[in-house]
């Protein structure tokens, strides 16, 4: 086994936190990855990784190994698609990212007709409501909502959403609308720990920005399990625009408070800087910016309409 394939598969190993999992991701036998492992640290002549019957662990020698493991392969894998036109001819794997229910309603459809435009294209989707780290994970292109902070990237806005609060029409005609956001703190209130909207709710009034912690009654994981919650009549949740503007246009769920929203937030397709940008990448950027920027529930501008 030569050591790029060694670096390969203790790269599987550290992600995937376990041998088993590594050999299933890599299609390998389990032995064959602790030969590779074993092999690894006897010629290095350190340990690797930190090994107890139930968890495994990087050491600190791992852990810088596996970093340049990373910009070892990478730069193998750019000389490669370099050699084979991949920098004029859209070709290989893209790792995209998004977050859970933006990438269901808006990514995934989108990502069948990329591959059917490009079939010489494999993408692999990684829907998680967290912020991924695109250059530690190997994520080629980001979908954001929000602002960045990092300047080793490009971004494009695609659109805008709100910050909205709703509820049924039949839960505001039992409980009353709430014509400022402290009313809220005697309504049924349902979260999602999914969101980074769970803790202070942020308003404006005036020009003036106001901040209100609010004690939910519910707390759940995911956000589209919230907006059930409230579609069922219970209570008011806080969503972005974008994941009830279904619900809103049919008069399922109304919202309330529009005049005290905080300014809207922007959507934004990622990727890396780079002095040269692999065809996969910026056609597959240039893809997102057309379709997303055309949607009619990525826009932020008339309250109530999107």
């Amino acid at each position: 086994m030569d050591r790029f394939q060694e670096m390969q598969i203790f790269m599987a190993v550290a992600e995937e936190e376990g041998f088993a999992a590594a050999a299933r991701r890599l299609n390998i036998s389990p032995p064959s990855v602790t030969r590779a492992i074993a092999a690894m640290e006897e010629r290095i002549g350190t340990q690797l990784l930190s090994r107890t019957t139930r968890s495994l662990h990087l050491t600190e020698a791992g852990q810088r190994y596996l970093e340049d493991c990373r910009r070892i392969l990478s730069d193998i894998d750019e000389a490669e698609e370099a050699a084979a036109g991949s920098y004029s001819i859209p070709c290989g794997h893209l790792t995209v990212t998004a977050s859970v229910l933006f990438g269901e309603l808006f990514i995934a459809p989108l990502l069948a007709d990329y591959v059917d435009q490009f079939p010489s294209v494999h993408i692999n989707a990684l829907l998680v409501d967290r912020v991924v780290n695109m250059a530690d994970e190997g994520i080629d292109v980001a979908i954001r909502i929000g602002h960045l902070h990092e300047s080793n990237q490009h971004a494009i806005k695609v659109g805008e959403v709100r910050q909205v609060i709703c509820g049924t029409p039949d839960y505001f005609e039992r409980n009353g609308r709430p014509r400022h956001p402290g009313e809220l703190s005697t309504a049924n209130i349902v979260m999602s720990s999914a969101s980074h909207l769970l803790s202070d709710w942020q308003f404006v009034n005036d020009g003036n920005a106001l901040s209100f912690r609010f004690e939910p009654r519910l707390v759940v994981t995911a956000n589209q399990a919230a907006i059930n919650i409230a579609r069922l009549g219970w209570g008011v949740t806080r969503v972005l625009s974008y994941q009830v503007a279904n619900q809103v246009a049919a008069g399922e769920l109304e919202l309330v408070l529009e005049d005290f929203e905080p300014p809207a937030l922007p959507i934004q397709v990622v990727y890396l800087k780079s002095t040269r940008i692999p065809a996969k990448i910026h056609t597959f950027v240039d893809f997102l910016a057309d379709r997303l920027g055309k949607d009619s529930a990525l826009k932020a501008v008339v309250k109530g309409c999107n």
